[in-house]
């Protein structure tokens, strides 16, 4: 793979909270907590997922595509004015985050269909080829996801655990952020996503805690269950 050791393995388990809450104590005594977090160890993500006009990204996610990439903006908890571009790239259990801010009249341009604009007035390389994909494979805003996050971190080994409870989708694109927007939860209830990021080898004793219990670990992607929610919720309503 190439630039390989700028890539992270990324192991995911969709679980039952209890199973969870188990793991959580565990790695609590053993890791420290994210320090960006709140009093209660909690913060939230706001995610704007893009796709193009095939909608390429969710259907690479259904055939499981080696490699694939996603653009999204993002934000953490209410601070909507600090926004984030990212590009995630996916190599089969491999990741690879690019990023950059993301200014506020900057956001409004892309999502009002001015992409050129902020191209030609950017020097930021990462935002210009975002701006590109807009114009040349059509890529639009699709989904919001939205959840909260716990997560523990080992800083010397680069390990990176999070909990993410209470994961949900909106089409309510326009509000994403004022962050009032309706939700739709994408998963059961009493359902949430565990991911484990390290770089070249997970310790022994962080690997021993996910040992103990009986995790599966699989491929999920928020953003195309997020998809399949806003779906099955369009459906349901022209029923009604």
């Amino acid at each position: 793979m190439k630039n390989i050791k700028n890539y992270r393995s990324e192991w995911k388990y969709c679980e039952k909270e209890a199973d969870l809450l188990a793991i959580k104590q565990r790695l609590s005594a053993i890791l420290d907590r994210d320090p960006h977090a709140g009093e209660n160890g909690r913060y939230s993500i706001h995610s704007l997922y893009f796709d193009d006009y095939k909608n390429t990204c969710a259907r690479e996610n259904v055939a499981g595509e080696g490699k694939r990439f996603k653009w999204r903006i993002r934000y953490y908890s209410n601070n909507s004015s600090k926004i984030w571009l990212e590009k995630k790239i996916k190599q089969n259990s491999y990741c690879h985050k690019r990023q950059c801010l993301l200014s506020i009249k900057e956001y409004q341009a892309i999502v009002d269909g001015r992409a050129m604009d902020v191209y030609w007035e950017t020097q930021e390389n990462l935002l210009k080829e975002f701006c590109i994909d807009i114009a040349t494979k059509g890529f639009s805003p699709k989904v919001i996801i939205e959840y909260e996050r716990e997560a523990f971190v080992e800083i010397i080994s680069n390990v990176r655990i999070t909990l993410d409870n209470n994961i949900s989708a909106s089409d309510e694109i326009d509000r994403f952020l004022c962050g009032d927007y309706f939700r739709i939860p994408i998963l059961e209830n009493h359902k949430h996503i565990l991911e484990v990021k390290f770089d070249d080898v997970l310790p022994s004793y962080i690997r021993a805690v996910l040992q103990s219990s009986v995790l599966i670990q699989q491929s999920f992607s928020k953003y195309y269950l997020g998809r399949v929610a806003i779906q099955e919720n369009r459906k349901y309503c022209k029923i009604m």
